[in-house]
């Protein structure tokens, strides 16, 4: 049986990070930096940052003028389920709630729409799990 995450990780390139810092002691900066270092295209959003890793910030999923393939939450739990409304208005495919992170209603809601949800788990932890070659 196919692994969901590693297919996520396959064939969703352009993340849609809420919650993304130009802080690099932040846990947000240094995961972007690694996924977009790995051929992932980073879309920042943070109504406090105007860009992060040299790509413009938005301040809403719903100003984001392209599509993105998923969107990565880093915020607390009690603001999951209005990101979780702005990723199915968007069309995004995935909704992927980082360590820490977790909503059971928002979760049911956003797979009801037909979004693939992860929650409580690092993308990079998860991408260096499936794709980097073990004593890296």
């Amino acid at each position: 049986m196919p692994d969901p995450i590693q297919n996520i990780l396959k064939t969703c390139k352009t993340l849609a990070v809420v919650g993304a810092s130009s802080k690099p002691w932040r846990a947000s900066h240094g995961v972007s930096s690694y996924m977009q270092s790995h051929g992932y295209r980073i879309i920042p959003v943070n109504p406090n940052e105007d860009s992060v890793l040299g790509e413009k910030s938005y301040p809403a999923l719903d100003d984001v003028p392209e599509s993105f393939d998923a969107v990565v939450i880093f915020r607390r739990s009690e603001f999951v389920p209005e990101i979780v409304e702005g990723a199915i208005r968007r069309g995004a495919r995935v909704v992927w709630m980082q360590e820490g992170v977790q909503h059971e209603d928002a979760a049911c809601r956003a797979r009801e729409a037909g979004l693939e949800v992860v929650q409580d788990r690092c993308i990079l932890k998860e991408y260096a799990r499936h794709f980097v070659s073990e004593g890296i």
